[in-house]
């Protein structure tokens, strides 16, 4: 039997959703979820494997895992050695990628399916359509809708397949499981194994009950920083202290504010760096993924997303210089 490893991103619907859309699809039988800040290091593991002839891998997809200036060179140099070793590569993503980056993934092997235009659940639905039924387009649609993306053509259209406010209970809730199990990782490799069974959100024995006490514990943390949110021109901005995740406040900071872009953050002393999440409004005529990728790059840090959703892992010394600049770009 083929070796076959689906490698996404851990934190949102989109990165689940495609790990289990993958493994509908080429009956992969291993699924890694990485976030990040350990993405890299899972990479160089699997290439250390596969030279030692410990572990060979015949195909390996990687899904909604964007790059920053800060891994994009170690990224291709890694998929490349996985090709010469015969390794099968399919990279599938809807971040912002330099066109240079793009260019060498191509001219090395890797298979591409790319573009900022849909969620990376959409592009695998979308490529792969003939290996799926009706309920990998629920999915894929709930993807869409919780990476906001639901208004791009191939997303609106599976969208509109479906009953709205099923949909919209289903991709909340599932965004919810997902976000409180960042520290479970049998509870997430679940939520993969039984998408993959053409199971609803609803039917994960155990999950709307996470989501629940998880929705609680988000309101909680907001209230308490109701006071606290710092204003300047066109960013707000403000620290929690929660185990909850940056991206779970961020948009209630955007709707509370009336700002263009908000900003949370929590800092990590191990690493002496501010971890932070940012969101931006319809008034937001800029694209903070690229201007924080840039930013981020420049201040020893990573960072970059999509158009109005992003983060970044900055210095906590260069914090201050980070807001400074990110309020005066965000015009």
């Amino acid at each position: 039997m083929k070796n076959k490893i689906c490698m996404s991103h851990r934190e949102d619907v989109d990165g689940v959703s495609s790990a289990a859309l993958i493994k509908t699809a080429f009956d992969v039988n291993t699924i890694i979820l990485v976030d990040y800040a350990n993405m890299i290091k899972t990479l160089r593991s699997m290439v250390s494997n596969v030279h030692n002839g410990t572990n060979k891998i015949d195909e390996l997809f990687i899904c909604d895992l964007g790059l920053s200036k800060k891994n994009e060179n170690e990224f291709v140099k890694i998929l490349k050695e996985m090709i010469e070793a015969k390794c099968k590569v399919t990279y599938i993503d809807h971040h912002d990628l330099d066109k240079r980056i793009l260019s060498d993934l191509k001219k090395n092997g890797v298979k591409l399916v790319h573009s900022t235009d849909e969620c990376t659940s959409i592009h695998i639905y979308n490529k792969y359509k003939k290996r799926f039924g009706s309920y990998s387009a629920f999915i894929a649609a709930a993807a869409a809708l919780t990476d906001y993306l639901e208004t791009k053509p191939i997303a609106s259209n599976l969208v509109s397949r479906f009953d709205r406010q099923f949909l919209m209970l289903e991709a909340t809730a599932l965004s919810y499981m997902i976000s409180s199990s960042q520290h479970d990782s049998d509870f997430l490799m679940k939520i993969v194994d039984e998408l993959s069974q053409n199971k609803y959100p609803h039917d994960i024995e155990g999950g709307f009950l996470r989501a629940e006490r998880h929705a609680k514990k988000v309101l909680s943390v907001v209230k308490s920083i109701e006071d606290s949110i710092v204003l300047s021109k066109n960013l707000a901005y403000v620290q929690i202290n929660s185990e909850l995740p940056s991206s779970m406040v961020v948009n209630f900071v955007l709707g509370a504010s009336g700002k263009p872009v908000a900003l949370v953050y929590k800092t990590k002393e191990d690493i002496k760096s501010c971890i932070i999440s940012i969101r931006g409004s319809n008034e937001c005529k800029v694209h903070l993924g690229r201007i924080v990728n840039n930013l981020s790059s420049a201040l020893s840090g990573s960072g970059g997303g999509h158009e109005k959703a992003c983060g970044a892992v900055i210095p906590k010394d260069k914090f201050s210089e980070f807001i400074k600049q990110l309020d005066k770009k965000s015009r």
